[in-house]
């Protein structure tokens, strides 16, 4: 029995074997049909994955480069507002008073706090500030002007017609002793209702409206201060309160002596402005009694900008960032020679000067570009003829006009007549320039035979000198204006000492100017004006009692660019704060 059942037992167990076997070959033979011949495509599986995923990424990346170059694309970069802005001027504080703010620095201050009825754009056209606009009669003689509505001042009153009068009535009051007060006599003041102010003239004259550029005070803050007392009020060094684009902050003084006091103002936007609010946060005015301070700091980039200098240091034209703003003065640089007594006295000596100069030479050497003056007027200007026009550069006509007046070559080659030497004194400011330009004229006029004996003085004797005319001849640069009302500087009533600013320099009398500079000042009609100025023109290109030599500049330094400021004529070196409220000097990203 136990035979057959071993038997069995062994048949099942082949029989599990060769299963066995069966299903390892068939999982053998899975194996190399569904793994192992797969693998062979595996590196084929890999490059296709790998290809996409570059691609992928690839794509990825055009996308972000793209929506970034088109963000910049639609994006630029645009003034916007804040940032303190701090300029530097040499001088010191006085007053922000605008009837006796004279001085760089307190002009400047003025200028910002307080606004006047008119003032210069950048394009040195007389607009409105206060004012809505102006008009004049057929005389000449009324001048309407309405101001713009919903003015108010620094401290929230309205402004209206009685702070314009009563500004005008205190420059015209003797008492109150403003340095404006002789522009002003005779005008009467109306104020017809709150926004409308009638000025009548005694005499008819073109050119008043340049007159209503100063700035406006306020009646209800200072109506109780006596008029001998407004020039020391409180009111003009404390808290001056205006309607210009900044108001009053604060008064810092620092330093002490005369040699390193520095003071700094610092002023706050006015809201309310009614050319817009400004968009400095701040503006800060640093005067310096030192120069030399004054550009240091400017380098040393504590300073945004510097105005006025007389020059500027290499070290600083040609540093990084520095940008110089050129701005031409509608002003001329003049020789002025004193035709009342002496040499100069003698016209063929004047006419000998003027042609044995050489103003191109002079101009080339200056290191700006600028405009030469040949006339009483500017190029450009109404009334200005080119055909009466100074002839300059001409020597041997020079020393024939000498040889036929009787003036002889002597010994070390000047020249005498009656034993009298062809000499005087030349006055002049000590500036760099002025020194270049004086020294030009000696070479030039000494090949004449003509004999200099210079003076370069300080700022205060220089003064001196030309307030007394104590001088042959003189160089100095006067301020025309964008209209051609020359008269206080070539009139025979303004070369009297009793004259109110005697800035006749030369002294010039001649009745045909007279009478042209008059006629020219009294017409309203531009085409008759230059028609009635051209005989005036013609006697100060015959009788020759000034040189003219250039327009001047006005210096002013920035670190970058300040955006709204753009380089123009002007007629004064305030006039740079035509469109101050829009000055920027921060910018950012902006999308299109």
């Amino acid at each position: 029995m136990f035979r057959p059942f071993q038997l069995r037992f062994r048949r099942r167990l082949r029989k599990g074997q060769r299963q066995v076997e069966d299903l390892g070959v068939q999982a053998e033979a899975g194996l190399e049909r569904n793994l192992f011949r797969r693998f062979e495509r595996l590196n084929a599986v890999r490059r296709f994955v790998l290809t996409w995923c570059g691609l992928f990424v690839l794509l990825s990346g055009v996308m972000v480069w793209q929506t970034i170059n088109l963000s910049a694309y639609y994006q630029k970069p645009e003034p916007v507002a804040g940032g303190i802005y701090s300029e530097g001027l040499q001088g010191s504080f006085t007053t922000a008073n605008p009837l006796y703010a004279t001085s760089a620095v307190d002009s400047t201050v003025s200028h910002l706090i307080f606004a006047g009825l008119l003032q210069y754009d950048d394009h040195n056209h007389l607009v409105g500030d206060l004012a809505q606009d102006y008009s004049a009669d057929d005389t000449g003689k009324i001048y309407t002007v309405h101001l713009k509505p919903g003015l108010t001042w620094q401290d929230g009153a309205p402004l209206t017609s009685a702070d314009v009068a009563y500004t005008y009535h205190a420059i015209q009051n003797p008492d109150a002793q403003s340095p404006l007060g002789s522009a002003w006599q005779g005008v009467n003041i109306a104020t017809p209702d709150a926004r409308t102010i009638v000025f009548t003239l005694p005499d008819s004259l073109a050119s008043f409206p340049q007159s209503l550029t100063n700035g406006i005070v306020p009646e209800h803050l200072l109506k109780d201060v006596p008029m001998a007392e407004l020039r020391t009020v409180e009111f003009n060094t404390a808290n001056p309160i205006g309607a210009g684009p900044f108001r009053w902050h604060a008064l810092q003084v620092s330093g002490t002596s005369a040699t390193d006091a520095e003071e700094q103002i610092a002023l706050t936007p006015f809201a309310h402005y009614n050319g817009g609010a400004p968009k400095l946060a701040s503006f800060i005015v640093q005067a310096y009694a030192n120069e030399q301070q004054l550009l240091n700091d400017f380098r040393s980039g504590q300073l945004t900008a510097v105005a006025g200098v007389d020059s500027v240091p290499s070290a600083i034209a040609q540093a990084s960032g520095v940008v110089q703003h050129q701005f031409i003065l509608t002003a001329g640089t003049y020789v002025f020679f004193k035709t009342s007594g002496g040499v100069l006295s003698d016209a063929k000596v004047r006419q000998a000067l003027v042609l044995g100069a050489d103003p191109a030479t002079i101009i080339s050497k200056l290191g700006y570009t600028t405009r030469p003056v040949r006339s009483p007027l500017l190029e450009g200007q109404l009334g200005y003829d080119p055909t009466t026009l100074q002839t300059t550069n001409n020597v041997a006509a020079a020393k024939a006009a000498l040889d036929s007046d009787g003036w002889v070559v002597g010994a070390h080659g000047v020249r005498y007549k009656g034993g009298m030497p062809l000499q005087f004194e030349f006055s002049a400011a000590d500036t760099p320039e002025n020194h270049m330009v004086v020294q030009q004229l000696q070479e030039q006029w000494g090949q004449l035979g003509v004999e200099l004996n210079t003076q370069f003085q300080g700022s205060t004797d220089f003064n001196t000198t030309l307030s007394s005319h104590s001088y042959d001849a003189v160089l100095y640069g006067i301020s025309i204006g964008a209209d051609p009302d020359v008269f206080v500087y070539w009139d025979s009533s303004q070369a009297n000492v009793l004259s109110a600013n005697r800035l006749n320099l030369s002294e010039y009398k001649s009745t045909a100017a007279d009478t042209a500079l008059e006629a020219g000042r009294t017409r309203l009609d531009p085409a008759l004006r230059v028609i009635k100025y051209k005989p005036f023109l013609q006697a100060w290109q015959q009788d020759n009692p000034a040189l003219g030599l250039y327009q001047p500049r006005f210096i002013y330094l920035t670190h970058g660019t300040v955006y709204g400021l753009v380089d123009h004529a002007l007629n004064t070196g305030t006039d740079r704060f035509s469109d101050v409220q829009n000055w920027a000097i921060h910018t950012a990203n902006v999308t299109q």
